[in-house]
């Protein structure tokens, strides 16, 4: 049942990201060329600065999933219903500090921010923006976590992935309209608030899960350890784009959203495996089933440090060929930075290679236990970035983000193999080093192909064939004879599944 879910899980969260990186080059594209940089800029930064909002998650989200683990192993229902209506009820009571810090930053936006447009302009933006959001955390936030807990998020992924491909249809069509940025926004705002409806109608017709009856004043432990963690999570990856927002230009903060849209469908595609199986780690780490998790989790270790130097050597090598075709006819900034595009990818190399790692240790429900490192990933990043963007700007933010994602990175790779898998910590460091050989290869026998001029989607497209082809048959080759035995057992599991969904057909 684990193995068809998490292949379930896999497939369904692999065609979102899919569609969820494709809405992201077309919409920062159409801002772009229709309302201009500094309207893009403006969008990404009232984006980044609502995203504070997620604070009310108050990182609940994997206590809350935690906590369901074992109720739902055992089908006690009473408790999952205590556990999502002491949920709801914490969300309830933050709501009036929600509204305060939209109307507020309405207000005080534009006082820190030299936008450049008129109050009004900004204002409505920020309102308009905000609407999918709330609705998401008030309406949809409760059910989506019993879903994943459940190991049935691939519920959740297709609700999604209708709802991405309605705001491409909307934007394509009204994009060929004149119409205002904010009527835009506005659309795309309505259309997300479908899904959250979508979600809870189909909890309620398909479990028997009755909040009213749950108890509200249920204990919710490990909240404030989940808090810091969270708090220091959402400063940390909004860290960049604030200090530039303050301390520089749209123009840059606009540079900057196109290269992190970029890395951030890289990230997105490394994430939806791990957030795929994080509900069956967590399955067996309710049921103790220590020697399954082991044998488990370095299956998809040996898998994940397979495709992860395909995916990050590809990134390197094109991610700024791409911004140029991108971007091309764009004039009012400049978007061709080599340096930040390299830099920006080892960063988010960082943050991925620690996502096998976070994953089993928050499914463990180590929360207390990480929380310091949260913390000073935090501080490490504020404090370098605003030190160097005065002199460094862009580059300046990217170095702080990295030497941050090192730090958090490493603590993750021994904190998981101390205490949650119960292994050396060399275990992760060789497959990581091999890892970044592999990256090197591709990049010193990238420089003998025979590459066409980066002139246009096409020859940028063949490009990337070519040099996708050399980074899988040198990683590919190699994993193949390193982790031999890995690789025959996933074959089985993949087998297993498929066999039992063609059963039940």
């Amino acid at each position: 049942m684990r193995s068809k879910r998490a292949l379930r899980n896999i497939v369904t969260n692999l065609l979102l990201q899919v569609v969820m990186v494709f809405f992201g080059f077309v919409f920062p594209r159409v801002i772009i060329s229709k309302y201009g940089s500094d309207v893009n800029g403006l969008v990404s930064s009232i984006t980044n600065f609502l995203s504070y909002i997620s604070l009310i998650e108050a990182g609940f989200g994997g206590v809350i999933q935690f906590m369901l683990y074992k109720p739902i192993a055992e089908k006690d229902e009473r408790s999952i219903n205590d556990i999502l209506a002491a949920s709801q009820k914490f969300f309830g009571r933050v709501a009036y500090v929600l509204i305060f810090y939209v109307l507020l930053l309405c207000f005080l936006f534009p006082l820190f921010v030299n936008t450049g447009f008129d109050w009004f302009f900004t204002a409505s933006l920020i309102l308009i923006i905000s609407i999918s959001t709330f609705m998401e955390y008030y309406i949809g936030w409760v059910y989506k976590v019993f879903l994943c807990a459940n190991q049935k998020k691939y519920i959740v992924s297709l609700f999604s992935i209708l709802i991405y491909i309605l705001n491409i249809i909307a934007i394509v069509v009204l994009c060929r309209l004149d119409i205002s940025i904010q009527i835009l926004e506005l659309v795309c705002a309505l259309l997300f608030m479908i899904r959250p409806i979508l979600q809870n109608i189909y909890v309620r017709r398909r479990y028997s899960i009755d909040l009213k009856a749950g108890n509200r004043n249920y204990a919710i432990k490990q909240k404030w350890d989940a808090l810091a963690q969270h708090i220091a999570a959402v400063i940390h990856g909004n860290t960049d784009i604030v200090v530039l927002s303050i301390f520089s230009t749209l123009s840059e903060v606009s540079v900057y959203s196109v290269y992190a849209l970029v890395i951030s469908g890289v990230k997105k595609i490394v994430a939806m495996f791990y957030d795929s199986i994080s509900s069956g780690f967590g399955d067996m780490i309710a049921k103790r089933e220590d020697k399954k998790l082991s044998e488990t989790f370095g299956i998809a270790e040996s898998l994940f440090f397979t495709f992860i130097p395909i995916l990050f050597a590809c990134s390197l090598l094109l991610i700024t060929p791409f911004i140029e075709v991108y971007t091309s006819g764009v004039s009012d900034a400049d978007y061709i930075r080599p340096l930040f595009g390299y830099l920006i990818v080892i960063a988010t190399l960082l943050h991925s290679i620690r996502l096998p790692y976070s994953s089993v240790t928050l499914a463990a429900g180590h929360y207390k236990e990480t929380r310091n490192g949260a913390i000073l990933e935090c501080i490490v990043n504020l404090t370098i970035s605003i030190i160097l963007v005065f002199n460094y700007g862009i580059i300046g933010v990217a170095i702080g983000t990295i030497v941050a994602m090192l730090i958090r990175t490493c603590e993750f790779i021994y904190h998981s193999s101390r205490y949650v898998l119960k292994r050396g910590v060399m275990v992760s460091v060789r497959k990581i080093v091999v890892a970044v050989i592999e990256v090197t290869l591709v990049i010193i026998c990238s420089n003998a192909l025979p590459l066409l001029p980066n002139t246009n989607y096409m020859n940028w497209i063949l490009n990337a064939i070519i040099i996708l082809g050399l980074s899988s048959a040198i990683c590919l080759s190699i994993n193949i004879i390193l982790y031999r035995n890995d690789f025959k057992n996933v074959r089985l599991i993949f087998r297993r599944a498929l066999s039992k969904t063609k059963e039940e057909r």
